[in-house]
């Protein structure tokens, strides 16, 4: 921890850092011109302070407005949960049309070392895999999806991508056809939470990390697309 620890009148321009905890850091008199923060969690905090005013409330009604269905990521009914997910499976049909347009083998550029789209789908193949496959449904880890990425070092190599497709689609369906039939009952149920045995996680918060799980890597692979396209 830094708690305590003052840096002034140093310069800092151009660092960077990532996967940081930047939690009550304090900066007075600073110079931001040019900064970008991404912070997938920032409305899960107490805020983000700049000149005294919190600007999370903006940040996310802009990224509703940029990203339409978002705002729904945390349905509690299960008509509303099956919407949400309609609503973001689509919105990932439109960037993977998106990224078919690039030349080919765009889907496997990384830009500022972030994953690629290919890498990003496969992540989200895992993320279904970890918290419905087996958080809710019990499925064992050696029965996940092989082309599914978490965030270990290794399974980075380039995969066909009609195979990653195929993987996310086939995903997609699990997700679709679990809320097909889901009752609040079943919403309220509690299991374990796959990454920490020891705390519980009710169905439908389980659910609610797949949504927001997919409609943050959209934003990220959707913002790579561009500079991709742009580059």
């Amino acid at each position: 921890m830094a708690e305590g620890k003052q840096l002034v009148e140093q310069d800092l321009r151009g660092a960077r850092f990532v996967e940081c905890d930047l939690s009550d850091v304090v900066m007075r008199g600073v110079e931001i011109a040019g900064m970008d923060i991404d912070a997938p969690w920032l409305s899960n905090g107490p805020g983000l302070l700049v000149n005294g005013v919190d600007v999370t409330p903006f940040v996310e009604q802009e990224l509703d407005r940029r990203f339409p269905g978002r705002s729904e990521r945390r349905a509690e009914s299960p008509a509303g949960l099956q919407e949400a997910w309609n609503t973001v499976d689509k919105a990932w049909d439109s960037a993977i049309e998106r990224a078919a347009a690039l030349p080919p083998g765009s889907v496997d550029v990384r830009v500022d070392d972030e994953w690629s789209f290919a890498e990003t789908l496969r992540h989200l193949v895992y993320a279904t895999d970890i918290w419905l496959g087996k958080g809710v449904l019990g499925l064992e880890e050696a029965n996940f999806h092989p082309l599914g990425l978490g965030h270990g070092s290794s399974g980075f190599e380039a995969r066909p991508f009609e195979d990653v497709l195929a993987a996310r689609a086939d995903r997609a369906a699990m997700v679709r056809d679990f809320l097909a039939t889901i009752t609040n009952e079943v919403l309220d149920q509690e299991h374990r939470n796959p990454h920490n045995p020891a705390e519980a996680e009710s169905v439908r918060q389980c659910l609610h990390v797949i949504l927001e799980e997919s409609w943050e890597h959209l934003r990220f692979a959707m913002r790579d697309l561009h500079a991709i396209a742009h580059a």
